[in-house]
């Protein structure tokens, strides 16, 4: 459905309407229900944007001033027709171990900390979320805020500033989705509202119930039940949807990542399950290529037979090393190149393709590490992490060979990376010197290398570009003997097409009077109390 600008629904003279998208669990479709509620209510002609007070994940993305945020905050942004920026997502959490994480404060580095030295900083980090928000609201008709994990986690309530806190704090009132195909969808809402305390639960004006696949006249009486129960409406009840992956931000998302395809001839990709992947939504743009058998795995085998093999992003890029090393998985990698079968690295894989990563500190502080020596690159860890939007030249020879003299073929994408990397032989993988007034910092180039199969890149994003990921898929086609036949939509189009279906999935499924009302009128006075053990209320 085509964006159709339309009379403002929201009364122009009050505060920006503002609404919360909790979940009753991680991975409910907070991200994806906060998109489609942005794409509905730009398409009604509502200045809208989304805002994330805290999001932990390892997918990030650039605004145009070069601050990072969360990769699903961006998809928001695009989701209203707006740029993004740090203020939608004012904390953002990578974890770079299982218990540490950086802390990225309006889109720069703020440090790094443990879950119980965050707990600490929360209260730090409170201002910097509000005055975020009332900044939005300033300058907007509507702030759609979404959750994090559950509001129901109440071993988390104290300091919180992104769930029930963050409500609390500025009168939000709040939706929560919960995800019926995991099951027991019922009991979930209904606990996680019992669980609150009495004046968070005053807050929570109704639940949506998410990715439903049945009929729906057996699930009308559950839906009445839980009406009855809570003394609050199901705001709708959305289908199952197929198709509408948007930059997942949580791991949970890659437990069932594949994308088979039908064809026996197929270019079989295979991308490297780094256990601290990150950015893995330079994946999304290859699932759209109807001639790309697409699997995520650490399977020898599979590694080894691949056509193409994908080394990705990593957040903890010396760790998943010693993991490859750990699990023969970099003997795999040698002997594809010494075959002549082609690797692509992104951003931290480049750098584990290089010679050697010197870490001082940065990550693990186990000083110079040897990489799998597969391309003539050495990188060095800064604290001074880069962050851009990139644009240049793809360079091929007359055969599409990457690194080539020969046709040049529009690029782009951005960096997000600690690691300065210098190319000390091969070929440059993009022409000329973008970043040519950054010439004396070493490393801070993002021209990339080829050598042979290897070809590796800075850039996440490269493949979002049509004819550059076509031509790098063609690449490893010739080499494998494939004929590979590229598609013909335009990734950029894909997306908008995606959130465009979730747009309609809310117009369709959602009561979108009621949004509208608790956007325009806030939360509905006489909500009831539910009781819950010693958090409850006396009797």
């Amino acid at each position: 459905m085509a964006a159709v600008p339309r009379t403002r629904p929201l009364d122009p003279t009050a505060p920006a309407g503002t609404l919360l998208v909790a979940g009753t669990t991680s991975d409910a479709g907070k991200s994806l229900l906060t998109a489609g509620i942005c794409r509905w209510l730009h398409r009604e002609g509502v200045r809208v944007a989304p805002f994330k007070a805290q999001n932990m994940a390892l997918n990030a993305a650039v605004t145009p001033d070069g601050l990072e945020l969360g990769r699903a905050q961006a998809v928001q942004a695009a989701a209203s027709g707006i740029e993004p920026e740090a203020i939608m997502n004012p904390v953002l959490l990578k974890p770079t171990g299982d218990r540490v994480s950086q802390v990225v404060l309006l889109g720069r580095p703020f440090g790094t900390a443990g879950a119980r030295d965050y707990r600490r900083l929360r209260s730090e980090l409170r201002d910097a979320v509000l005055d975020s928000l009332t900044t939005l609201r300033s300058r907007f008709d509507a702030v759609i805020c979404e959750g994090a994990g559950s509001p129901a986690e109440v071993n988390l309530r104290e300091g919180d500033f992104v769930n029930m806190g963050l409500a609390r704090a500025a009168g939000i009132p709040t939706v929560v989705v919960g995800d019926i195909d995991r099951g027991g969808v019922l009991a979930a809402h209904y606990g996680t509202i019992a669980l609150l305390d009495p004046a968070d639960q005053a807050l929570i004006a109704g639940t949506i119930i998410n990715k439903f696949r049945g009929d729906p006249s057996l699930l009308a009486p559950g839906v009445t039940t839980l009406e009855e129960l809570t003394g609050r409406p199901v705001l709708g009840v959305v289908p199952w949807a197929d198709g509408l992956e948007l930059d997942a931000e949580d791991g949970l998302a890659l437990r069932t990542f594949d994308r088979r395809s039908e064809d026996a001839g197929a270019l079989r990709v295979a991308v490297v399950g780094l256990r601290r992947i990150s950015n893995f939504t330079d994946l999304d743009a290859l699932a759209i290529e109807p001639g790309v058998d697409l699997r995520l795995t650490r399977d020898p085998d599979v590694l080894r037979d691949a056509d193409l093999v994908v080394l990705p992003g990593s957040k903890a890029t010396v760790a998943d090393l010693a993991e490859l090393r750990a699990d023969g998985l970099d003997r795999v990698l040698e002997q594809r190149v010494a075959q002549g079968r082609p690797i692509l690295g992104i951003c931290g894989g480049y750098q584990m393709l290089g010679a050697a990563i010197e870490d001082d500190g940065i990550e693990t502080g186990s000083g110079t590490v040897a990489g799998l020596d597969l391309l003539p690159v050495r990188t060095a860890m800064h604290a001074q992490k880069i962050t851009r939007r990139r644009s240049g030249r793809l360079r091929l020879d007359d055969d599409g060979q990457p690194g080539g003299d020969g046709a040049t073929i529009s690029a782009g994408g951005y960096e997000i990376r600690h690691g300065r990397v210098v190319r000390e032989g091969g070929a440059a993988l993009i022409a000329g010197d973008p970043v040519a007034a950054a010439a004396d910092e070493p490393g801070t180039a993002d021209e990339g290398c080829v050598d042979g199969v290897a070809v590796g890149t800075s850039w996440h994003g490269l493949l979002e570009h049509d004819d550059a990921r076509r031509a790098l898929l063609g690449w490893a086609a010739r080499h494998a003997g494939r004929d590979f036949r590229p598609g013909t939509a335009r990734f950029a189009d894909v997306r908008e097409r995606r959130l465009d279906a979730l747009g309609d999935l809310v117009a369709e499924h959602l009561d979108t009077g009621a949004l509208l009302r608790l956007l325009q009128d806030g939360v509905p006075a006489g909500l009831p109390t539910l009781a819950c053990g010693p958090l409850a209320p006396p009797a």
